[in-house]
């Protein structure tokens, strides 16, 4: 087993998924995700939603890299952040607030519980 790891979709399977109905707020957004990595509660792999809004509350830390698209996080105070290609962003434990796909969006994301 090689200790490096390109971190790409080829040859893998997504996950099919959608927020659940008690959190959408908008549009019925599908989640396809790519899982590349899953030791010890370190995730790492890419995710990509198409247009709509959900609420989120994060317990984890994440690191997100946007490749494509425009989404909005907006915390609980009403503040938005846009990220749009080339943006990257640490969310961590204890954000509230909502996740707004405007354009479909792809992520690279680590992810750490």
């Amino acid at each position: 087993m090689s200790l490096l790891q390109p971190v790409r979709r080829d040859g893998i399977a997504p996950e099919i998924s959608r927020p659940a109905p008690e959190k959408r707020i908008a549009g019925d957004p599908v989640h396809s995700t790519w899982n590349i990595e899953d030791k010890g509660g370190l995730y790492c792999g890419l995710w990509q939603s198409t247009p709509g809004k959900w609420a989120v509350s994060y317990a984890e830390w994440e690191y997100v890299y946007i490749h494509e698209g425009h989404s909005i996080l907006t915390d609980a105070t009403g503040e938005a952040t846009h990220l749009r290609a080339g943006d990257s962003l640490i969310i961590r434990p204890g954000f509230v607030g909502t996740w707004e796909v405007v354009e479909t969006t792809l992520k690279d994301y680590v992810i750490q519980s």
